[in-house]
């Protein structure tokens, strides 16, 4: 993109005159032309006639402008007023770090004017960043005259050639930030070598480009993209920014994904005199208390993996191709296996290695079949599947299909289309790797997310600055029921809460955990969780009864002794709820919410039988005690 243009504004950019940049009808006219652009890109750099704007860059969860990208206009009604058109004209007459130069100052000039809040985000090519007059400090110089501190500039590196000194791009990288700048890429992911100058640079932000985030909400691959770089940019200290956002669904799907800062249409458009604060509706919608469970990335609650992770790309070869073709492939690459057969987009067949090679093999099977169309030899009915398949889904094919696929592999499209291979021994080794996962993170009575997933589910809510209920359940009286019914019934004892409490939760919002013995932990995001908790122990108090003996029923209790040898009555098991609403900014740690819980819980537990207490006080300090 060049420097100062802007995919957020501009969706219709205003034609060149006909003849630049195309061969016109006659060489003079497109001469003439070029030549009236010329005049007109001088007229512009000497009046310094171009205009600033400015879209707002803010924090998707609380809404917060944390600075502005600057960006540049020419004149209204003027084939030079796009940025697009104007650095065309400009790299065509060898002018681009004259136009350049000239737009970082009226850009920053104007941010000073505005007295805009937080950073500017000023866009700067690899090629004038590395130029000796930006070196040896005249934007400095420039910011210190605009009372500007260099420590709210962030350079904004945008791609519109491929960078190929790295060398030097990152001593001069290294160079402003030593004058107290910071870095960031722009359009991750479209450029020529983005992923290559992050890893060199290694800047504070990283933008993602339009192209992955308008109709993410609907797009598994641009999600997963979108998602690879988060978690990149989580191990490697940089802010990602989503760049174009335009519609509610894509900025509630970039929230909820984790990306810290967004700028795009819906957010605000580019202005000359921006607001200093996003629209209420923007806010309300950032602030929403609700966070989908599909977003966390940790334990069992972890979105499904689909079969596009264990996508390979793999050659394939046309209907047409002769056998003697395939064979001499599968001689050339010992690693081949399996080879798809493809026309024109769409998977027709498979052909295995061993098969064919096994039928070349026979006495005269190369002088028969070798001029013959591949076709002779592929399985016409291979295993296809989408890749936005769960791996859970393809391994339950996978076990119902013929015993073949799993040796001969898949192929992997998308919407029918082909797009590469996957194997069996791949397929397995995730699936494993998954259950591997599951039980470090889940309780093995209940397989429900173990402490480490409830922890980190709590600390999720906690950073996202939404309201919940957390709720801290428990078995009263269950020591006794295990040592008189043994402990196979207690362990089905806590099997049926388990499910109990599942049952009345909203797989979408609420989050269930088996901390330990009979204590489960539940966080609502659900707006009836109070109806939802009455229902778990009017079900619990119907359901309990099928594991007593009569007579103990009848009683209301059974007896067992205590230390003493003394015989002594005790209650039905009975289930008491402690809950405590959870507000923005009202806890600092999963310890402190925690231990609410466990003081909510102790007071349901002072009311006999199946009981809801709810905290409604004003909380104070807490310290860990569960």
């Amino acid at each position: 993109m060049a420097p100062f243009a802007s995919h957020d504004f501009d969706h219709h950019v205003p034609p060149l005159p006909a003849g630049l940049g195309e061969p016109g009808n006659a060489q003079t006219a497109s001469e003439q032309q070029d030549s009236q652009l010329l005049s007109h890109l001088h007229e512009i750099i000497a009046q310094r006639s171009l205009t600033a704007l400015f879209q707002p860059i803010i924090r998707m969860r609380s809404g917060e402008i944390i600075g502005y990208e600057g960006l540049i206009r020419g004149p209204s009604n003027s084939p030079l007023h796009s940025p697009l058109n104007l650095f065309k004209v400009a790299r065509a007459n060898k002018l681009s770090v004259q136009v350049e130069h000239l737009c970082r100052h009226i850009v920053m000039a104007q941010f000073a004017q505005s007295g805009l809040p937080g950073n500017l985000f000023l866009n700067v090519s690899p090629g004038a960043l590395v130029q000796p007059e930006a070196i040896q400090g005249e934007t400095l110089r420039h910011l210190e005259k605009l009372g500007i501190n260099p420590q709210r500039i962030i350079i904004e590196l945008t791609e519109n050639e491929p960078t190929y000194d790295y060398t030097l791009l990152r001593n001069a990288a290294m160079h402003y930030r030593d004058m107290g700048f910071q870095i960031a890429i722009d359009d991750l992911g479209e450029g020529f070598s983005s992923l290559r100058l992050w890893s060199e640079l290694q800047p504070e932000y990283v933008k993602v480009d339009m192209h992955f985030i308008q109709g993410i909400n609907n797009d598994p691959m641009k999600l997963q993209f979108v998602r690879s770089i988060q978690e990149i940019a989580e191990k490697s200290g940089s802010i990602v920014i989503a760049e174009g956002i335009e519609t509610q669904a894509e900025l509630l799907t970039i929230r909820d994904l984790g990306i810290a800062c967004g700028q795009g249409y819906h957010i605000a458009r580019p202005h000359a005199n921006p607001k200093t604060v996003v629209a209420d509706d923007i806010s309300k919608i950032l602030r929403r208390d609700k966070v989908p469970l599909t977003t966390q990335k940790y334990g069992p609650t972890k979105k499904s993996a689909t079969v596009f992770k264990l996508l390979r790309e793999s050659q394939y070869v046309a209907p047409d191709v002769s056998n003697d073709e395939v064979y001499n492939l599968f001689v050339n690459d010992p690693q081949l296996q399996a080879l798809p057969v493809v026309s024109n987009g769409i998977p027709v067949g498979l052909i295995n290695r061993y098969s064919m090679v096994e039928r070349f093999a026979r006495l005269y099977g190369r002088e028969l079949y070798g001029k013959k169309s591949c076709t002779f030899f592929m399985d016409p009915n291979p295993l296809l599947t989408e890749q936005d398949t769960s791996l859970q889904d393809l391994s339950h094919i996978l076990v119902q299909a013929e015993s073949h696929h799993l040796s001969n592999g898949f192929i992997i499209v998308d919407q029918g289309q082909y797009v590469g291979m996957g194997t069996g021994h791949d397929l397995l080794r995730e699936i494993t790797q998954m259950q591997i996962e599951a039980a470090r993170y889940a309780n093995p009575l209940t397989q429900l997310p173990g402490n480490v997933p409830i922890n980190e589910h709590i600390e999720f809510l906690l950073q996202s600055g939404v309201e919940f209920c957390i709720c801290y359940c428990d078995l009263d009286n269950f020591k006794p029921f295990n040592d008189v019914y043994g402990y196979r019934k207690g362990d089905d004892m806590i099997q049926l809460t388990g499910r109990t409490l599942s049952q009345f939760c909203d797989t979408q919002l609420d989050f269930i955990g088996h901390i330990g013995g009979d204590d489960f932990l539940i966080m609502f995001q659900s707006e009836d969780w109070e109806h939802r908790c009455n229902a778990m122990l009017d079900a619990f108090a119907v359901a309990s009864q099928n594991f007593y003996y009569v007579e103990d029923k009848e009683r209301g209790g059974y007896y067992s002794e205590d230390r003493q040898g003394n015989r002594v009555l005790h209650p039905l098991v009975s289930l008491s709820l402690g809950a405590v609403k959870i507000e923005p900014s009202q806890y600092s740690s999963p310890h402190q919410i925690a231990s609410a819980a466990t003081k909510a819980k102790k007071q349901a537990k002072k009311t006999p039988g199946n009981s809801l207490f709810i905290e409604r006080r004003v909380p104070a300090t807490f310290s860990w005690a569960m």
